[in-house]
């Protein structure tokens, strides 16, 4: 690939200022190689006062952007096929993060042959995320380590062949904050039930899950080795961990996950 990319971001939302403002950070584009498209007049002004790069409504002179990535909601994606497709070049990389739409797709709607599709989540906000990534075939070696380093700069990466487990991921790491915080909201319930204030349970909660992932990588345990070691014989966590499992709580999750596979499948077999 060329030394200097230019980068242009269809989708001014978060995901899209989220990456814009890393590739940025990270020296991967600078300002005057970055083009953000936008069609909401608020969200222009508001991103022109970012600084970030040149901002525009529409798309004619993309054709000279190197990689073009799509951060638009799944539900816009056929008028925006429509107005791109007549402004791109066979040999531009397309990057999305659309939810559930198939690398095949891409290929059918934007005569474009080397794609790559992401899922992010809600921590690459903070440069924590975990990004799981699938590309279409044929993509030379140097490219795919470009796309790879783009992608790390707000997170851990994980490249998966088979494009089906873009929607696993976005029922593990795409929804899981989500059951993160359902769980810590738990605890932090029964704390307070038991005369903590808010504050004081809050700090309790999270800072023992951090602690506790924190203690887990820094050591060779695995999840179960780490639970004997917590649960004593007859002692208050056993007693816990047993109400856990007569009401089926591993197995609760897992199936809720499963539900969440079923309803990302969903998404990614709907016709464009």
């Amino acid at each position: 690939m060329k030394t200097t990319i230019k980068i242009c971001i269809i989708g001014g939302g978060n995901i899209g200022l989220l990456f814009g403002k890393s590739l940025i950070q990270s020296g991967i584009v600078d300002t005057q190689n970055l083009l953000i498209i936008e069609k909401e007049p608020r969200q222009i002004a508001y991103i022109k006062q970012l600084e970030m790069g040149k901002v525009q409504n529409h798309y004619e002179k993309i054709e000279t952007y190197d990689l073009i990535i799509l951060a638009v909601k799944p539900q816009d994606a056929n008028g925006m096929f429509t107005e791109l497709l007549p402004h791109l070049c066979p040999q531009q990389i397309i990057l999305s993060f659309m939810a559930g739409i198939k690398i095949q797709t891409l290929k059918d709607k934007l005569k474009v042959e080397r794609i790559f599709r992401a899922m992010p989540n809600l921590p690459s906000l903070l440069g924590e995320g975990m990004i799981v990534y699938s590309q279409s075939e044929n993509i030379p070696k140097i490219e795919t380590y470009y796309i790879e380093n783009l992608l790390s700069t707000t997170g851990k990466t994980l490249f998966v062949e088979n494009e089906d487990l873009i929607d696993a991921a976005t029922a593990i790491s795409g929804s899981g904050p989500a059951y993160v915080f359902y769980f810590l909201n738990a605890l932090v319930e029964a704390a307070q039930k038991m005369g903590f204030s808010q504050k004081e349970a809050e700090l309790l909660v999270f800072q023992t899950f951090i602690g506790s992932i924190h203690l887990h990588q820094n050591h060779n345990l695995n999840f179960e080795e780490w639970i004997n070691k917590v649960a004593s014989k007859g002692g208050t966590t056993e007693v816990a961990l047993n109400h856990f499992e007569q009401n089926h709580v591993s197995e609760s999750i897992i199936e809720g996950a499963m539900k969440a596979l079923k309803r990302a499948n969903e998404l990614s077999n709907v016709d464009l």
